[in-house]
């Protein structure tokens, strides 16, 4: 069973459309969390999320589906395109490249919990229709993947990974550290980045450049998942093109230790997509910076309620509009939202 969605095009200027994308009526398990989604070079949009009995099942699958043209009626049937059949596989990444080439990141997880993972990757030359074999990013233990790579104004990638450390499912370990594989379009060699610290750790980063060498990160902070008065998003910054950062900090975002995403848009605004709480995964927000990340004077909630707002990941389309996909309803529910910046600046200037 396929799901209907929104057609791409179909947004007004200033609007927003939400759709299900997919929910407990597809049968690739009850988990469908997270789930990432990119605009191929034909104007397909292509989505992936792993899916199984639950977030820490042996058998789980990272499954790929298709909306023909960015603007069609449904979204293809979800297939396997990663699996392990002794490993638990998820947080699938889908990404095209400049040149052409789609990559698919994900982790592997080896033992009980997270901190035991690994990177995998499968590349795409036929614009996801069929895959590479898998082959290791990363090999270091407790290293994984979330967001999706950046690309620097010398051409090179850098994608956001993070290590995270400890063995208890609900608390992130305090030595927890994002950090960058930059990807060297010349040699075609991934190389690891430094790291960020923080107070209390942090992962999952999300990166723009906002001028040549000058980058700023925001990552989920560490620590556990119970109310606080001090859980923020952690920010850092990069001078030499992110090969080093600085001590990552509290910026004034809250974070209920759940995942962000930052973008810079075509008209050099930046975009910051997050939980606008410390104690839970609602409201989702959406906050805006015309100035180089030193205000956000427009907010405006993307999605709010009695609900788990989570995992929102997106790219800026070739028509202006912002994607934005996350998961709801216990992890069950993959959401697509449509808009544009004249739908952030109608919100509440200075909130």
């Amino acid at each position: 069973m396929v799901a209907r969605a929104a057609v791409a095009g179909a947004a007004s200027e200033g609007e927003l459309i939400t759709r299900k994308v997919f929910g407990p009526e597809v049968k690739t398990g009850p988990y469908k969390h997270p789930a990432a989604m990119t605009e191929l070079d034909n104007g397909d949009l292509y989505l992936v999320y792993y899916g199984g009995a639950g977030e820490y099942a042996t058998d789980t699958n990272v499954y790929g589906s298709r909306l023909k043209g960015g603007a069609g009626q449904a979204w293809t049937a979800p297939k396997v395109i990663a699996h392990d059949p002794f490993r638990s596989v998820g947080n699938g990444v889908i990404w095209q490249a400049p040149d052409g080439l789609v990559w698919l990141f994900y982790v592997v997880r080896f033992g009980d919990v997270w901190s035991t993972s690994r990177i995998q990757a499968k590349v795409s030359t036929d614009r996801a229709e069929t895959w590479s074999d898998a082959f290791p990013l990363v090999l270091d233990e407790g290293m994984m993947v979330r967001n999706r790579p950046i690309v620097l104004s010398n051409g090179n990638y850098l994608l956001p990974i993070y290590r995270e450390t400890g063995q208890d499912t609900e608390q992130v370990g305090p030595d927890s550290t994002s950090l960058f594989l930059m990807y060297d379009v010349k040699t075609k060699k991934w190389t690891q980045t430094g790291r960020i610290a923080s107070r209390i750790g942090n992962i999952q980063p999300a990166v723009v450049e906002l001028s040549p060498s000058h980058l700023i990160a925001y990552c989920r902070r560490g620590g556990g998942y119970g109310p606080t008065k001090d859980g923020f998003l952690v920010r850092a910054e990069s001078r030499d093109g992110g090969m080093t950062w600085s001590k990552g900090e509290d910026s004034a975002f809250p974070n209920p230790n759940a995942a962000v995403e930052f973008l810079k848009l075509k008209s050099g605004s930046l975009v910051l997509v997050y939980n606008d709480s410390m104690s839970g995964r609602t409201p989702l927000a959406v906050a805006m910076s015309a100035d180089g990340d030193k205000s956000y004077p427009f907010r405006r909630n993307l999605a709010d309620g009695k609900n788990d707002y989570a995992y929102p990941i997106g790219f800026q389309a070739r028509d202006g509009r912002i994607h934005i996909v996350y998961t709801s309803d216990r992890r069950s529910v993959i959401n697509h939202a449509i808009f544009d910046e004249a739908w952030i600046t109608q919100g509440n200037a200075g909130k």
